[in-house]
């Protein structure tokens, strides 16, 4: 099914050739080219993330084995649609509101990227899922409208998991390119529900992308099957309008999507966008970094990727140093940092970062934080990078990835090119 689609894409882009479609508008919505993304992540809502809201997760803990859900799916099969519907529809109304975006514009961000799951637009046999976030996406999209904010609609999970990380829905299964499924096929009929909706001229002025899927983990997919889901996709948003389109980088290094979906092999070809994700706490390697070569990886960051073929945002990174969040390597899972996950070298202590703590956070701590944000921010300015969303606007109980609590700690700059720690890339 999936080579048929491919072949009625050749047949489209022949017939775009011989009859140019007039909505085809080049940079209508917006110009990576010139103008710079300052975004978050509005992480933990339309898809759930134990880290970001581990007292939903706690909430469905059996008091007599002390098991807790793993991700999305495993709370949903848990609880049974009602009550998972129930429990949902009151995260959802109560999360993200209305308040959250005047803020957000209120302290200089224009962006923000809206993770969102297969299961919001269809299901598949046997999805324990509930529905009903889609009218919180147009919801926010009509509060980013308002307070001047643009929007990337992020499939953040699809059919089988494409990462089988828990923010994708369904943790520790990497299922998407099934041969004995036609998850990918499914995921291009979505993908033509999202485009065929968020391309129309009433969400001009607030949707700049539509992210095809999110962190598909290339070390566990074919790739090029991914090459070829890409170029559907493409296709799939194009037939729709001309929203820009957005391919995640599939943890590959720089370059390599240089020659996919290239204007100048296939003048076909407009508006595509790559998205990089920048952290550096989920290795011992990592960790046990000086605040120093953590700042001059992510310089290395900038310098790299302006000299990428596409456009390309960073449209995940963080301010921690450490994984101590509670739960951020997966419910039941401890850190890497005091060797309670996966038994590397001890770098350092948990116990003021597992919760709320903000003893932890002095004077030298801040400025190290301060540090290494500044040149993040840096890099992802630098040339083609065309912007940055941090990871995530807010969680529950965690300050590294908190982006509201790193503003009030002075860890985010205020204004955003505030620098106290000018030149550190050299660019």
């Amino acid at each position: 099914m999936f080579k048929s689609i491919l072949l009625l894409i050749s047949i489209s882009i022949s017939y775009c050739n011989s009859a140019p479609l007039s909505f085809q508008k080049r940079n209508s919505r917006w110009d990576y080219n010139s103008e710079k993304l300052y975004g978050v992540n509005l992480g933990g809502w339309l898809v759930l993330e134990p880290y970001i809201t581990p007292s939903i997760f706690e909430s469905v803990t059996d008091s007599t084995t002390g098991t807790t859900p793993i991700d999305e799916w495993h709370l949903c099969e848990t609880l049974g649609t009602d009550s998972a519907t129930t429990l949902l529809q009151s995260h959802y109304e109560s999360w993200f509101t209305e308040d959250d975006f005047e803020k957000m514009s209120s302290v200089g961000l224009n962006f923000v990227r809206i993770p969102i799951g297969y299961w919001a637009f269809q299901k598949v046999d046997g999805d324990p899922y509930v529905m009903g976030q889609v009218q919180y996406l147009d919801k926010a999209l009509s509060w980013c409208s308002k307070h001047g904010l643009k929007a990337w609609i992020d499939l953040h999970g699809v059919p089988g998991s494409q990462n089988g990380f828990d923010n994708s829905g369904d943790r520790d299964v990497i299922n998407w390119q099934s041969t004995n499924e036609d998850y990918v096929s499914i995921t291009i009929d979505i993908l033509t529900t999202i485009a065929a909706k968020y391309s129309a001229d009433e969400y001009d002025d607030v949707v700049i992308g539509i992210e095809l899927v999110n962190e598909p983990l290339g070390s566990s997919l074919d790739l090029t099957e991914l090459s070829n889901f890409y170029l559907a996709g493409y296709q799939t948003v194009r037939d729709s309008g001309d929203v820009p389109v957005i391919i995640h980088d599939a943890f590959q290094s720089d370059n390599y999507w240089d020659s996919t979906l290239n204007t100048d092999l296939n003048s076909d070809y407009w508006d595509v966008v790559v998205d990089h994700h920048h952290y550096q706490v989920f290795s011992t390697g990592e960790l046990q970094r000086s605040i120093d070569e953590h700042i001059s990886v992510a310089c290395a960051w900038g310098s790299s990727e302006t000299n990428e073929y596409h456009w390309n945002v960073c449209g995940e990174w963080t301010a921690a140093l450490t994984d101590c969040a509670k739960w951020l390597n997966g419910v039941g899972r401890g850190a890497r940092y005091d060797s309670t996950y996966l038994g590397g070298e001890y770098v350092g202590s948990c116990d003021e970062l597992y919760l709320l703590d903000y003893d932890y956070f002095t004077t030298d701590v801040i400025a190290n934080y301060r540090k290494y944000v500044e040149a993040q921010m840096d890099a992802m300015l630098n040339g083609k990078v065309a912007g940055w969303v941090f990871w995530c606007w807010k969680t529950e109980n965690n300050i590294e990835w908190d982006f509201q609590r790193l503003l009030d700690l002075g860890v985010i700059p205020q204004p955003f090119d505030d620098r106290l720690y000018p030149n550190q890339c050299g660019y």
